[in-house]
């Protein structure tokens, strides 16, 4: 049991009993056989201090805020510089497929197990529902060198940290599944990063994420048996060691989906079981993802939880302009990774966990189960969209078709899309009677619409082409005189989107910008009127009008949020705590913590008022460069929390 002054951790690491631990502990980069967590030591940062904690996420551990906060120790227990009693550092062993191929062993390169704690008393019940195991892992990201580390150096900085922490609780606080992150630690210690991968690395801080989730296991950890893979030539480190395969789904399904381990005495049937409960997790979630906006970045197989949370934040971004090509990481050069790419991508990652739970998963029977995930993903997607729409009382089969020119006129609008679906509360369902002041409802609906719609010269600078016009042209001949050495440098949907821009482009820039306003609201007052058509059904057979249209308006308020994590909302936070300034995020954090609502006097970053950092003495001699970026922030002009995202927005680049 820790001690932090006045308050208990109750340490209860049944993982590292359940599971073969690594009996090395040589600290060493190796290939790790024959173990799923290897035991390690985290490295202590020089004078690690609080950026923030999330009161919330450090309740589930039975720790209050305010408690660690004020306690002189709290920042080396939360950064793994001081190690809590009763805690355990491990790093786990995983294997991935990285952008479609097969990558061998990943593991926690900079991450790392602390241990498992046991739920305090009194836990509200709705936090446990998917949580049957009674614990809460904690992890570090950030501690250090591992075993798989590879060419890194296992540290974090306060960029991705901050981002990470941040996103995990705004996730939180949409309701959808996720990690939680208890708090950031900084320090004084540093690391050199090149983050453009420019040529010009520049010292940044160590930074320390503290990580809450019932359990970090997911997909990849299952790949660890793999044969050598036919293209890739790697194979899984414990390849040949099936009987830990077994160990691993008894200790998961055991813990994780007890329900099923009662239901199902039948060992197949059980696996199968398993599986579809997975699957139907991975579509359940990736249809919320899709319904806020929000591209994960990176769905390689070693970052889908094995619960069906959203894992590993990095180059992750909530779409501003509706856009089905918006590819958030600038690193994915073939949106592999794309917002539409995404229903089929978690698809794809289900069918290589089916694989890698082969034998003890059937193939035929994990083929069977696959085949239900279409219809599942299209049913919580409709069903989450319909709650967005206000379309409560009645399922229609012309529901898709409205959605899908809701999105179109969207996309063709270049509307925002949080700000979008925040605006169809705005128009109610026709009364009757209304006649003639109806085409003033549309008109002023009309308006508010296309305030969120896209100048011209956003619109144009959206549709430049990524491809240089040449590279184009070549490959363009190339499908046509020698398809198959196309295949092997491009593929045709990348082609159509590189033509589809240039269209868009054509089109535009014989466009001026009063033409393009006209044409957005007739746009938006064509799918008004079909919008508003179809409200009128809501009413049929109700006898208070006005009560269906009061939960109508609170049911798409509490769906469609008012504020997400938009990159340059984090990005002002970053910059102002770079600076010595970290009150932006405690403020971020506190505006995402209630995202469906307007707070009063959190309108606007803090900063606002009088600009300039609030915290001094964290400034650093010889660090001009990194200085004069830090206060870019302050010398911008503030825009509300909930406003589209202003021009300079465009220029930031995540990788």
């Amino acid at each position: 049991t820790l001690v932090l002054s006045n308050f208990r951790l109750d340490f209860d690491n049944v993982v590292l009993q359940k599971l073969p631990l690594d009996p090395s502990e040589d600290p060493g980069v190796r290939q790790v056989k024959g173990a799923c967590f290897s035991r390690v030591k985290p490295q202590p940062l020089s004078k690690p201090r609080f950026v923030a904690v999330s009161h919330q996420a450090l309740a589930l551990l039975g720790l209050s805020g305010e408690e660690v906060l004020n306690d002189p120790l709290g920042p080396e227990y939360l950064s793994g510089s001081k190690l809590m009693p009763g805690s355990e550092p491990a790093a786990h062993c995983y294997c991935g497929h990285q952008f479609g191929q097969f990558a061998g062993q990943l593991g926690d390169g900079a991450a790392c197990y602390l241990g498992e704690v046991r739920v305090p008393p009194g836990q509200d019940p709705e936090l446990l529902r998917e949580n049957p195991s009674g614990r809460w892992e904690i992890q570090l990201k950030g501690a250090g060198l591992t075993p798989y580390s590879r060419q890194a150096d296992g540290r974090k900085v306060l960029r991705s940290s901050i981002r990470e922490f941040l996103c995990s609780e705004a996730m939180f606080f949409l309701g959808i599944p996720t990690t939680r992150a208890g708090s950031v630690v900084t320090s004084d210690s540093r690391v050199i990063r090149d983050i453009y991968y420019s040529g010009h690395p520049r010292h940044e801080r160590c930074s320390v994420v503290v990580r809450i989730a019932p359990t970090f296991l997911r997909f990849g950890s299952f790949e660890i048996f793999k044969q050598a893979d036919e293209f890739t030539g790697r194979q899984g480190p414990s390849y040949g060691r099936d009987e830990i395969r077994g160990q691993m789904m008894d200790y998961v399904i055991e813990m994780f989906y007890p329900e099923i381990q009662e239901n199902f005495p039948d060992r197949v049937e059980r696996n199968v079981a398993f599986f579809r409960e997975v699957m139907r997790r991975t579509a359940r979630l990736v249809a919320q993802w899709q319904c806020v906006g929000f591209c994960h970045g990176v769905l390689n197989t070693d970052n889908m939880s094995i619960l069906g949370l959203t894992l590993d934040y990095g180059p992750y971004g909530f779409m501003d302009r509706f856009d089905p090509d918006f590819t958030c990481n600038a690193s994915d050069n073939s949106s592999r990774y794309s917002y539409q790419a995404q229903p089929a991508i978690c698809r794809w990652n289900l069918v290589k966990l089916a694989e890698a739970l082969a034998p003890e998963l059937p193939p035929d029977r994990a083929e069977i189960v696959m085949d239900e995930y279409l219809d599942l993903f299209n049913g919580f997607y409709l069903e989450n969209m319909r709650k967005k729409l206000g379309l409560l009382k009645k399922e229609e089969p012309e529901d898709e078709i409205l959605i899908t020119e809701l999105l179109q006129a969207m996309h063709n609008t270049g509307a925002d899309f949080t700000n979008a679906f925040r605006c169809l509360s705005q128009i109610s369902c026709p009364a009757e009677g209304e006649g003639e002041g109806e085409e003033e409802l549309v008109k002023k609906a009309t308006e508010l619409l296309l305030e969120q719609c896209a100048s011209l010269e956003e619109l144009k600078a959206a549709n430049k082409p990524t491809m240089d016009p040449r590279e184009l042209a070549m490959l363009l001949s190339m499908a046509q005189s020698n398809p198959a050495l196309f295949q092997m440098i491009s593929d045709r949907m990348t082609i159509a989107r590189q033509l589809d821009k240039l269209s868009r482009l054509k089109d535009l820039m014989e466009t001026s910008q009063e033409e393009l306003k006209t044409r957005q609201a007739e746009e938006w007052t064509r799918w008004i009127a079909r919008y508003r058509k179809r409200l009128a059904h809501e009413l049929d057979a109700q006898s208070d009008v006005q009560a269906v249209q009061q939960e109508r308006v609170r049911v798409m308020d509490s769906t469609n949020p008012r504020v997400v994590l938009r990159n340059y909302i984090a990005q002002n936070a970053i910059e102002a705590a770079e600076n010595g300034d970290f009150s932006e995020v405690q403020r971020v954090l506190k505006v995402l913590e209630k995202p469906f609502s307007s707070q009063p006097g959190l309108e606007l970053p803090a900063w606002a008022g009088g600009g300039g950092a609030t915290e001094q003495g964290e400034r650093d001699e010889g660090e001009e460069q990194q200085q004069e970026a830090a206060t870019t922030s302050t010398a911008r002009s503030p825009i509300p929390y909930d406003s589209k995202p202003p021009a300079w927005a465009h220029e930031i680049c995540v990788t």
